[in-house]
């Protein structure tokens, strides 16, 4: 016996739901996330200008931002040290640590960035086809 039910229509799913990774990707893959939290997890505890210093591309004004916002993420630990001058140092909370190994998964990964480059170099040179787009 056959339906002749039409299909279902497409169900509009949150983007989370659809793809679950996405909200992780969200927090741990921004612009300077990533290299602020693989800065912490490699070389430890760092104080601001060390931080700075090691991400030598970071404005302070998005250090501040990232650091306060990974602060709230529970993805990093600020300690105050009320003394003369006063210090602060950035720790990666155990929260942060536990990602360490998609961290090592991705920098294993990283020896495919030849071969991303050679496709990119290969998709370029291709004669586009006329009439064809993108």
């Amino acid at each position: 016996m056959t339906s002749n039910k039409a299909p279902a229509a497409p169900v509009d799913v949150a983007p989370e739901q659809a793809c679950p990774i996405a909200p992780v990707v969200d927090i741990v893959f921004s612009r300077w996330t990533t290299p602020i939290l693989w800065t912490l997890n490699e070389h430890g505890r760092h104080r601001f200008v060390e931080l700075q210093r090691r991400i030598a591309t970071i404005t302070p004004k998005v250090l501040t931002e990232r650091l306060r916002q990974l602060e709230r993420d529970g993805l990093v630990v600020r300690t105050y040290h009320p003394e003369v001058p006063p210090r602060v140092e950035y720790e990666i909370s155990e929260l942060g640590r536990s990602l360490a190994p998609l961290f090592a998964a991705l920098a294993h990964w990283s020896v495919n960035l030849d071969s991303v480059e050679q496709a990119r170099q290969d998709y370029d040179a291709k004669d586009r086809i006329p009439g064809r787009r993108g």
